[in-house]
């Protein structure tokens, strides 16, 4: 049956939103109007549109959080261990959904179960809310027969992984908007206190000591090319973006960034705990290891990891084992010095290959680089505070150094 996504007014004046089952658009509004409710707008969202998730401006800024479709899977597994049959458990989810855009995209995969379709054929449409781990999960959940149990072990996954991103997102939030408040406080300070009061320096008929100098130029040519000096920077920003976005481009800065000592060390981390915790899942729901590894390969997020990824899927396509194949991986795809893979994940797959336990290997290891991970954050964190206070002491302590030594030798002449 189609799905109607409506805008109406009910008794009381009040701007309701929501979405009905019905026939057809003339059901929907006598449907409606059985209600009490009077529609002012109905759009179908099945059909030509049930490819898309985003139908209107305001759907733009409702979109499906991690956190959303983690809660929606949990609650999914929950009432089909239940023993609820998958149409029965649509509807409910479909009843609690507060988002418009993940309400709409159940109703449709409701519907299209409904109609026949496994459930797996009724997320694909949804790209953007279900990602291509979700989908291969749910596809050896269906297969097995223990989709209930896949769901649960995907969304464990999802929490953990935003477990993981919200600590990293909260250790950048402070150095961030420090940053951010100590350059907009010294570029006031310079720009405009530091001018009024090297102003009457410029009346005195003898040489000023080199700090002042500097910083009188400093102020000087911040007060007249700030605006340019902001387009510039900002050009620089966007051309820098560009040049980045390209293939040439996010090479280049996935090879510089691995080599960099603080960023390739987390970068580094964060890609073997990725690898590491999501290949773990995917293989203990049942997808089998050359499907993990071109799915895991996608979400490494730098393409020379990703290379190696391909040339231990080649090697494994040739009866290689996986812990062969990826020992050790250098950075440009043969075997070096500097291996992509540390020894360790290699060691700890060998051991699971050989026990037949590479899943419960693998989240070892993803526990491992977790937890370095969640040290080397709080050191980061605890280390940039004292290293911006000091910047910020040093660049304030030379302006009031550059401000009192002309007026120390003024007294001294005085004298």
């Amino acid at each position: 049956m189609p799905v109607f996504d409506y805008r109406a007014l009910n008794a009381a004046g009040k701007t309701v939103s929501g979405i009905i089952d019905a026939a057809s658009l003339a059901a929907a509004r006598d449907l409606l109007r059985g209600q009490h409710l009077f529609p002012t707008r109905i759009e179908g969202t099945t059909g030509r549109q049930q490819g898309r998730s985003i139908a209107t401006w305001r759907d733009w800024l409702a979109r499906v959080s991690s956190d959303e479709l983690n809660i929606v899977t949990r609650q999914l597994s929950t009432l089909l261990g239940a023993g609820l049959p998958l149409v029965a458990s649509l509807d409910a989810l479909l009843k609690q959904a507060a988002n418009p855009i993940l309400r709409k995209a159940l109703a449709q995969i409701k519907d299209a179960v409904n109609e026949g379709s496994s459930l797996l054929q009724a997320l694909s449409p949804h790209p953007k809310i279900f990602s291509k781990i979700y989908l291969s999960m749910v596809r050896a959940g269906e297969a097995s027969g223990a989709l209930d149990v896949v769901l649960d072990r995907l969304a464990a996954f999802g929490e953990h992984q935003e477990v993981l991103k919200s600590r990293f997102k909260s250790a950048m939030v402070y150095p961030i908007f420090m940053a951010l408040i100590g350059s907009l406080v010294l570029f006031s300070l310079i720009t405009f206190v530091v001018p009024n009061i090297t102003k009457m320096f410029a009346e005195l008929q003898q040489a000023l000591p080199w700090p002042t100098v500097l910083l009188i130029g400093v102020s000087d040519f911040l007060r007249e090319f700030w605006l340019p000096l902001l387009i510039g920077i900002a050009a620089c920003g966007v051309g820098l973006s560009r040049y980045l976005s390209t293939e040439r481009g996010a090479r280049f800065w996935d090879t510089i960034s691995l080599r960099l000592p603080l960023v390739g060390t987390m970068q580094r981390l964060l890609a073997m705990a990725r690898f590491s915790r999501t290949l773990a899942s995917l293989l203990r729901s049942g997808v089998p290891l050359l499907t993990s590894l071109t799915i895991v390969r996608n979400i490494v997020n730098n393409r020379l990891i990703a290379e190696a990824i391909d040339t231990a899927i080649t090697e494994v396509e040739h009866g290689k084992a996986l812990s062969v194949a990826l020992a050790p991986v250098s950075g440009n795809g043969n075997r070096g010095s500097t291996p992509l893979f540390p020894p360790m994940i290699v060691q700890m797959m060998a051991v699971g290959e050989q026990s037949g336990m590479m899943e419960d290997m693998l989240d070892k290891v993803a526990d491992v680089y977790e937890r370095d991970i969640n040290a080397k954050l709080a050191a980061m964190t605890a280390m940039i505070e004292p290293l911006m206070i000091l910047a910020m002491g040093l660049v304030v302590g030379f302006i009031v150094i550059a401000i009192l030594l002309p007026i120390f030798e003024m007294n001294q002449m005085i004298h």
